[in-house]
């Protein structure tokens, strides 16, 4: 009873821990996707300067495919547990369980790998001014949505103030993604009447923080803690469970006694000639009573040998 009740156990564990499994996979590859987004952003800004090599090297562990790889088959793997779990088969639980330790080895590996502290310095934002002078040309219009696209999820406007716009381009006043409330035209109606309509804080800063971590990289780097962990403990039930089921199996065929008679009990004969032997032998010799004595309690095949010899 014991046994079946620690069965019972592990087996609920095991339910909750692949559950978790694809809950945390499924976040991992919407927050990957929701980074990836405004990477790619920043990466097209910081093009050709550090910048670009350090966002490269804080995010590469976070949206590296191998990762996001390791993420889809997780989930495959989890699945294969719950029916392993499910039906308490020694052969599912025993290729989930390696394929939770190739796949967390491959997650310490990765980050080992990965893991970099980038060296970015505030005096770099100034790089992204170069870019600056080709927004509004007609063959760079993928910068020109860039940059406007950045401007309106950070809410930010040039790079270290608005006024770089008219610093670094012929433009008379910034472009309209720099208004906190934007239509057509709102940058010009800002600039001559009320600047607080546009963002007063530049693009530099934000991408400066991008690089050193925002929250999304933080909540990865929690899943992807979690994610070991977890693994860890669910190798952990499952080996207890695989030794709980196999020696749960045997434990009946060593129990077991198979019942056999016992050849020490004396046969009694209680008719035919062997009852009537001693009442009619035992007057002639001492020793013929000794004999016919001796084969009343053996077999009936030496009872009947005995007899045809002293006969």
């Amino acid at each position: 009873m014991a046994r079946e009740d620690a069965v019972r156990c592990l087996r609920c564990l095991l339910y909750a821990l692949n559950l978790l499994f694809w809950l945390m996979s499924a976040c991992v590859l919407g927050v990957a996707a929701w980074i990836r987004d405004s990477l790619n952003t920043v990466l097209t800004l910081t093009a050709h300067t550090r910048l670009e090599e350090a966002a490269v090297l804080t995010y590469s562990p976070a949206v590296h495919p191998v990762i996001i790889a390791v993420c889809c088959f997780l989930i495959i793997v989890a699945m294969v547990g719950y029916c392993g779990t499910l039906r308490c088969n020694l052969l599912l639980l025993s290729w989930y369980f390696c394929s939770l330790l190739v796949i967390f080895c491959v997650e310490l590996a990765s980050a080992v790998w990965t893991y970099d502290e980038p060296s970015v310095q505030r005096s770099d934002m100034i790089s992204l001014k170069s870019r600056m002078p080709n927004f509004g040309l007609q063959r760079y219009q993928w910068l020109t949505h860039t940059w406007n696209s950045f401007q309106t999820e950070f809410k930010c406007c040039g790079v270290i103030y608005f006024t770089d716009w008219l610093e670094m381009t012929e433009m008379e006043w910034p472009p309209d993604s720099c208004c906190s409330n934007q239509y057509p035209g709102c940058a010009r109606h800002a600039h001559y009447h009320d600047l607080s309509d546009l963002h007063q804080e530049g693009c530099g800063p934000k991408i400066y923080s991008f690089i050193r971590g925002t929250k999304q990289l933080q909540a990865l780097r929690f899943l992807g803690v979690s994610i070991g962990v977890a693994q860890i403990l669910a190798m952990a039930l499952t080996l207890t469970l695989l030794w709980a089921l196999y020696y749960g199996r045997k434990s009946p065929e060593l129990d077991t006694t198979v019942a056999t008679p016992d050849d020490s009990t004396p046969l009694t004969v209680t008719h035919g000639p062997s009852a009537e032997a001693p009442q009619s032998g035992c007057g002639r010799t001492n020793k013929s009573c000794a004999v016919m004595t001796s084969t009343a309690a053996a077999k009936p095949s030496e009872l009947q040998f005995e007899m045809e010899r002293l006969s």
